[in-house]
């Protein structure tokens, strides 16, 4: 399942190697593109399901997707990214075996060069251990394009949250699937490509828009000394960098809805979200394993 908007060409190169003879069925939903997607892939790849949508949605496009599918399991892809041949039957083997994972998140290689995504680094590290039964090591960090989804998981949580819009929003799912009970693992034998579209580095609209949902999700899962001591260092670099201000503004805007949603998540579980996010060349902080579902 691929959300797209405004990126016809990349996402045409994407559907020449998904949209193949004997392979999963693809939906595509369009956030209301205005550069011809949806005429575009009508044309070249009428096996596809297209979903348009009015308006653009961010990443909650995906749930429209998702709940259209007719299948257990939804593998979620960008325009610019794509599965190996034969990665996908293998998370699918995983998921049939293993009733309690809900993500099976795959590693990633770069299209251009083939070296590993760094994030896949800190997957194969096993930095949170691995839970009890589970096929992988643990993660509550992925990108959603390397990810394999158990569907009814993903709705039971509200799926991809419409506060966030899009940018960082796989850790609010992550935490609110485990919160839940879910297991979400790492598997060597699922290999996701990406190409990326876009430049190596965040715009400084994209670095604030990630930089505000981060606080978002700060706000709505997190102890609370960890909310007020983001924000107040957002606010802090706010005197100084545009970015930063925007990402502030775009915080203040939705913080009343946030806090209404707030649920903070268990210690340990926040313990465990910790340890995700820091870098792979930080020295670990002991993480407790979860007892099970």
């Amino acid at each position: 399942m691929i959300a797209t908007r405004n990126r016809r060409a990349s996402l045409l190169r994407t559907l020449a190697r998904l949209d193949v003879p004997g392979g999963p069925p693809v939906i595509v939903v369009d956030n209301a593109s205005a550069d011809g997607t949806a005429a575009a892939v009508r044309a070249a790849h009428p096996r596809v399901r297209l979903l348009e949508l009015p308006v653009n949605a961010g990443a909650v496009a995906r749930t429209t997707g998702v709940r259209s599918a007719g299948t257990p399991y939804v593998a979620f892809a960008d325009d610019d990214s794509w599965w190996e041949p034969g990665a996908l039957g293998a998370a699918a083997a995983l998921l049939d075996a293993h009733p309690r994972v809900a993500v099976v998140v795959g590693r990633v290689r770069l299209a251009a060069d083939g070296p590993e995504d760094r994030v896949t680094g800190k997957h194969r590290a096993a930095v949170l251990g691995s839970s009890p039964g589970a096929p992988g090591p643990d993660v509550l960090s992925f990108p959603a394009f390397a990810a394999v989804l158990r569907r009814g998981a993903y709705l039971a949580v509200g799926g991809f949250s419409p506060l966030l819009f899009f940018g960082g929003e796989e850790h609010l799912l992550a935490l609110d699937l485990a919160a839940a009970g879910w297991q979400l693992v790492f598997a060597e034998e699922v290999l996701a490509w990406h190409d990326p579209a876009g430049r190596d580095r965040p715009s400084p609209q994209r670095w604030a828009m990630q930089t505000r949902n981060d606080r978002l999700v700060d706000w709505l899962r997190r102890p609370l000394r960890v909310a007020v001591g983001g924000t107040g260092q957002l606010a802090r670099r706010a005197l100084t960098d545009p970015a930063a201000r925007s990402a502030l503004a775009g915080l203040l805007r939705r913080l009343p809805a946030a806090l209404r949603a707030r649920r903070p998540v268990d210690p340990q579980l926040e313990r465990r979200f910790r340890t995700a996010l820091r870098p792979l060349d930080e020295p670990p902080a002991p993480v407790s394993r979860p007892a099970g579902r």
